[in-house]
């Protein structure tokens, strides 16, 4: 059962990879969620690097909806830094819903346009 779990996920997460790629112009927001902590990424996948990285293991956070929305508006701090301002949201093969929606709510209200 849980290898079906797992080969379903890995599923939708190939079929949203094949519509979401990001650019200099738009980078890649990619969320992966673990039971103990959730990881944020912004990724130019033209150069292949990492704009910006953050996750509330090294922010001292929960992996709750609150964790989430702060760790929102921290990615959204760093990516304006680096001088991006819009980028396009990969949710990863999560629902939209819960952590991820805090998250993305969070960065669009710090200024982040997806």
């Amino acid at each position: 059962m849980r290898r079906v779990l797992l080969q379903n996920r890995l599923q939708r997460k190939r079929r949203i990879r094949t519509k979401v790629r990001g650019s200099a112009l738009r980078p890649r927001m990619s969320v992966f969620c673990s039971l103990r902590n959730i990881y944020v990424q912004v990724i130019d996948d033209d150069a292949r690097r990492t704009v910006a990285a953050v996750s509330t293991k090294e922010c001292k956070m929960s992996p709750n909806v609150k964790g989430a929305t702060l760790l929102g508006e921290r990615i959204a701090e760093k990516v304006t830094a680096a001088g991006v301002t819009r980028v396009v949201f990969d949710r990863n093969a999560y629902k939209y819903h819960g952590q991820v929606k805090a998250l993305a709510d969070a960065a669009r209200k710090a200024g982040i346009q997806f």
